[in-house]
């Protein structure tokens, strides 16, 4: 919910208390679980924790601290993922061990040859979908009311694998690779999703019309895979519309399938609607591993100064309790971060108020209690 940078503000000033405490309840149920994978598992769950760069160990800090104030049982066992250190065997046998792990922001030189650490973490995982709700937070005045959508991103392949060379001097290639798998996988996983939270319709997004042999491979496996949901309504748009729409009227959509790079830009499009990344939970799904994340940059501006904003990773935490089966747990520290802004009393520059982020934090433990 907030830009990439997280002391550029897209919120407007907190309007007045009009959202009740229910409509606060019905907002978290939004962010449900993605799926109950480890329901059922005795004693405490151990998750991978990665802090990221930046801001990312003081947002970091400031979500494990509530977590166990609101008395979640998930012990962390701290790796660290840098431009340094890579996606090194340490991280890979944790992640592997733990099937779990929280995330804050990576920094990536741009166009300077390094691997987005990102990328090299959902290719090492199998992470084939990434999960991004956006949904309105009651007490904040945006251009748009009640916006509750989920974007479902290929997170595999498609301009992101990596496929790129120089053919002679001047002149760049880079390879789009789709595959009927993939692409069958991530519009199963959004079918399954919409019909297990209730969703009505499912939007396949494409530029099969151009792109017609990868982006119809892409849309003709939607196809395959809504024939087998038929309780469920299945429309296509074509990306530059659907992006037309979105910005004219994103009451009308509900779950939007996209293969990777529409997937990356729509979903940040639809953060903005509700306030931008600042405040937009992320997970991203593999078949066995999971990583929940926030997708805001890693701020090096503002980073020591106890100035950041750890609400968009918090919720993806809230994502991740849900996840693991945890709801009542989920529920309570979502219901308080959503009070705590709602109330507009100790918000982040970010925000608009004049709070620290020990002053935000503490605020929402207070509702824990």
């Amino acid at each position: 919910f907030e830009s990439k940078m997280l002391g550029k503000s897209f919120f407007c000033s907190p309007r007045s208390s009009q959202s009740s405490n229910s409509h606060i309840n019905s907002i978290s149920k939004r962010w449900a679980s993605t799926q109950q994978s480890v329901v059922g598992r005795s004693g405490p769950v151990r998750a991978t924790l990665i802090p990221g760069d930046g801001i990312g160990p003081e947002i970091s800090d400031a979500v494990v601290k509530i977590i166990k104030e609101a008395g979640v049982p998930i012990e962390w066992e701290t790796v660290v993922v840098s431009p340094e250190t890579g996606v090194s065997r340490e991280v890979i046998e944790s992640v592997d061990k733990n099937l779990i792990a929280l995330k804050g922001p990576l920094a990536t030189p741009i166009g300077k040859g390094h691997t987005s650490l990102n990328l090299a973490l959902r290719k090492q995982f199998n992470l084939y979908v990434n999960v991004r709700p956006s949904v309105s937070i009651p007490g904040f005045k945006t251009l748009y009311d009640d916006v509750d959508l989920v974007v479902m991103r290929e997170n595999t392949e498609g301009e992101y694998s990596g496929i790129e060379f120089s053919v002679v001097p001047g002149l760049a290639e880079s390879v789009k690779l789709i595959t009927r798998e993939a692409s069958t996988r991530v519009a199963d996983y959004a079918f399954k999703y919409a019909t297990r939270h209730k969703r009505k319709k499912v939007t396949a997004v494409h530029k099969a019309n151009i792109m017609r042999l990868s982006d119809g491979m892409f849309i003709d496996s939607c196809r395959q895979v809504a024939d087998r949901w038929p309780s469920l309504k299945y429309e296509e748009l074509i990306i530059d519309n659907a992006i037309m729409r979105l910005t004219m009227n994103p009451h009308q959509f509900d779950v939007l399938v996209l293969p990777n790079l529409y997937g990356d830009i729509v979903s940040d499009l639809c953060a903005g609607l509700i306030g931008g990344l600042g405040l937009t939970p992320s997970a991203n799904i593999g078949e066995k591993a999971a990583i929940f994340e926030a997708v805001h940059g890693t701020a090096p501006d503002i980073a020591g100064q106890n100035k950041a904003n750890p609400t968009a990773l918090l919720l993806s935490a809230c994502m991740m309790i849900n996840h693991l089966g945890m709801h009542e747990h989920g529920a309570k520290i979502q219901n308080a971060v959503l009070e705590t802004i709602r109330e507009g009393k100790t918000l982040t520059g970010d925000l608009g108020g004049k709070s620290t982020t020990s002053d935000f934090t503490a605020a929402i433990i207070s509702k824990l209690r």
